[in-house]
């Protein structure tokens, strides 16, 4: 983030804390029980959301190398992610053309083609069919009509967006209005993935969502893990289009208030939300990232939800002493979401 972006944030905190208030609508609203609890509502979130627009899958550390793959199966469409030889990231449905097999499960390193279990059909990284088995068995088949199926994929600022739509383009202007620069600057792209952890609970995923959205609940909820951290019910919200980021404030915020302003360093003072529609949350903390994805776990049944949570220190992890560090705190992330703000939501 810009240094003078985070001064403006600075001043806009500084002003809330000295009225004990936070940002706020004009006006004051409500959703319908139905928005979480109907199967008809679920089924268009599907196709609008999960299906006719990108979602986010990973991040560009994890498919770093030639070779590296990653599978995704959360928005519905099974994803197969690939770095060919080039450094290019190619994106399919990850489904053998001859008889539907999964080509891939899980992620690797050094792939050099895609084999399927069932009967022994290989593709290229750039998914072209190239091995037929048995041979001989195919006579006149057009190979060129079974190439595995391409998905349009977008690589911005370290992260990967897919669309699970066959033929579709990724309107890369529309994906982040406002934000490039900003996101650009936080070289996301060179941190390292830790880990990934998923929560299967029974709540709807856009209620997972919103347990991110505000602060007020940090001095009940979570009285004993992150209010000593944090000063609650103080947040700033500034929107970007579909997207919003959303700033609240550690408690040491009042010491860099000392410092000159030149030296005012907000990253370290605040957790940054990037909320990017419509489901998922990209949270600065000081010196690393998370990135938490929503999705429902079945797409027929609107109480039930999956919550994916991926942590990403700055530097690879060497040493026991700093394995065991990134541990604590990946266990304070997922233990406080889940055992309080998850378990109060189901």
């Amino acid at each position: 983030m810009q240094h003078d972006t985070q001064v403006a944030l600075a001043k806009r905190l500084f002003a809330l804390i000295d009225e004990h208030g936070t940002d706020m609508s004009d006006t004051c609203g409500s959703n319908p029980v139905s928005a979480y609890s109907s199967p008809a509502v679920l089924e268009q979130e599907r196709r609008r959301l999960f299906t006719d627009r990108p979602v986010l899958i990973t991040t560009s550390c994890r498919i770093k190398s030639p070779g590296d793959y990653l599978t995704d199966d959360r928005s519905g469409v099974p994803i197969l992610l690939v770095r060919n030889r080039d450094g290019r990231l190619n994106a399919f449905a990850n489904v053998c053309r001859h008889r539907g097999a999964r080509l891939a499960d899980g992620c690797g390193r050094d792939a050099s083609a895609f084999v399927c279990p069932y009967h022994g059909w290989g593709y290229t990284l750039e998914g072209k069919l190239r091995l037929l088995a048995p041979r001989g068995a195919f006579p006149g088949l057009d190979c060129e009509h079974t190439d595995l199926t391409r998905l349009p994929v977008l690589e911005r600022h370290g992260l990967v967006w897919v669309l699970p739509k066959p033929g579709g383009t990724i309107d890369e202007d529309a994906l982040l209005p406002g934000l490039d620069e900003e996101l650009a600057s936080y070289g996301l792209a060179d941190f390292t993935h830790f880990g990934t952890r998923a929560l299967e609970k029974r709540l709807n995923w856009k209620l997972a969502v919103d347990t991110f959205l505000e602060s007020w609940h940090i001095d009940k909820l979570h009285k004993e893990t992150i209010n000593p951290i944090f000063l609650p019910g103080i947040g700033l919200v500034d929107r970007f289009g579909d997207n919003m980021r959303l700033t609240f404030p550690r408690r040491s915020i009042v010491e860099m208030r000392k410092q000159p302003e030149r030296d005012w360093d907000l990253l370290r003072h605040t957790l940054v939300v990037y909320v990017l529609f419509p489901n998922t949350l990209l949270n600065w903390q000081g010196r690393h990232f998370e990135i938490w994805r929503m999705f429902p776990a079945d797409y027929r049944d609107p109480d039930n939800c999956v919550a994916e949570v991926s942590l990403y220190p700055p530097t690879p992890i060497h040493t026991e002493q700093a394995r065991a560090h990134w541990t604590r705190n990946f266990d304070l992330l997922t233990n406080t979401v889940e055992k309080e703000d998850f378990e109060l939501a189901e």
